[in-house]
């Protein structure tokens, strides 16, 4: 039996977050997982403030390290490697989980591994439930909305992905202008609980064009333009969330249906959904919906697998180190704020420009 025993470190956005992970012959068994959100830090904000969403990691990375270590009964030479997120993500975040990862790797001799944090998701449903590959990866989160094929370990092949505004970062907006709260997208949600979901028209952009791009900037113009006429009431603002959201729910379940339907795979067809958005109860039933139609397995991470945590980047770690395909110069890795999954794609066909930090996603 093979054992690789790792500890994850994730600090991409506003959660600082450390787990310590077993991974033996495949199975995943998570030893301990701390999380620590920045939300009522933000709150104010009504969105993440890349400042102090640093200077918060900064000050608690070493905390919540030394905590996931502690509870999970080992000590911190008795970890095969240590993994962090090293992209993409707000820069200064991503600096300090990698550095300290890096330090406490170097302090013990053990191996660096720098996580894709978008690898990490995708690679979340193996946290609970055998999920083997290949599958179709539904990735929706606040800055991502991608359709990837994922045919192994470190292969991914984007199929699809948003134009401009990710579905979460859709969510976010809303919110603000309805100054309903922060996280944007669990207040919405609750928000069009009881609301009607076709009182209001809203745009379903590119359903209409083939392939399997997506684009939500429109849905949020037009929301924007609803709620600038002003007057609203309670059951108004409600209505706006639900039909909003259904809108959002129609356009992945649209796109899922024709990725599937391309997706060809010998035996039984695994969809994948996994992200922050992932835990929106609707657009859950609409991609299950989908699904079942195709003869296809719905497969997401638990809920608290589905926003940012460690256990996905130490299952990462893990999952790379058992394949022996760690790099000679992972102690050398820069932080990236950007890190496309297919970076292949995203420098031979950008949907959006680069620049000098790299190909966006």
């Amino acid at each position: 039996m093979t054992s690789h025993t790792v500890l994850g470190i994730e600090t991409s956005c506003d959660e600082t977050a450390a787990a310590v992970l077993r991974l033996e012959d495949g199975h995943a068994t998570i030893l301990s997982e701390i999380v620590r959100s920045q939300v009522e830090d933000h709150a104010p904000y009504g969105g993440v403030v890349p400042e102090i969403a640093a200077r918060a990691h900064a000050d608690i990375a070493d905390q919540v390290v030394a905590k996931a270590i502690g509870e999970s009964g080992l000590k911190l030479s008795d970890m095969d490697a240590v993994a962090a997120t090293s992209g993409p993500g707000l820069i200064g975040g991503v600096m300090v989980g990698m550095m300290t990862g890096k330090a406490l790797a170097l302090a013990v001799g053990k191996p660096f591994i720098p996580v894709n944090h978008l690898e990490g998701h995708a690679l979340s449903p193996r946290l609970a439930e055998d999920c083997p590959f290949p599958y179709l990866l539904l990735l929706v989160s606040g800055g991502h909305c991608q359709f990837i094929e994922v045919t192994g370990l470190g292969q991914y092949r984007r199929l699809g992905t948003t134009i401009d505004d990710a579905a979460g970062e859709a969510f976010d907006k809303l919110a603000k202008l309805l100054d309903l709260g922060f996280p944007g997208g669990p207040a919405v949600e609750r928000t069009a609980q009881g609301g009607d979901p076709a009182r209001y028209r809203l745009p379903r952009p590119l359903m209409d064009r083939p392939g399997l791009d997506m684009s939500f900037a429109g849905l949020k113009t037009a929301a924007a333009r609803i709620i600038e006429q002003g007057g609203m009431s309670q059951q108004d603002v409600s209505d706006l969330c639900a039909s909003y959201q259904t809108a959002i729910a129609d356009c992945l379940s649209a796109r899922a249906d024709r990725a599937l339907g391309l997706f060809e795979v010998e035996g039984a067809k695994r969809l994948v959904v996994a992200g922050g958005v992932a835990a929106n109860g609707a657009i859950r039933q609409a991609l299950e919906h989908v699904a079942e139609g195709h003869g296809a397995r719905l497969i997401a991470p638990p809920l608290r697998h589905c926003t940012d945590n460690a256990a996905m980047i130490a299952l990462a770690g893990a999952e790379h180190l058992a394949a022996g395909a760690l790099g000679p110069d992972a102690m050398r890795f820069a932080a990236r704020p950007r890190w496309p999954l297919d970076e292949a794609s995203a420098l031979s066909n950008p949907v959006y420009g680069g620049g000098k930090r790299g190909a966006k996603a």
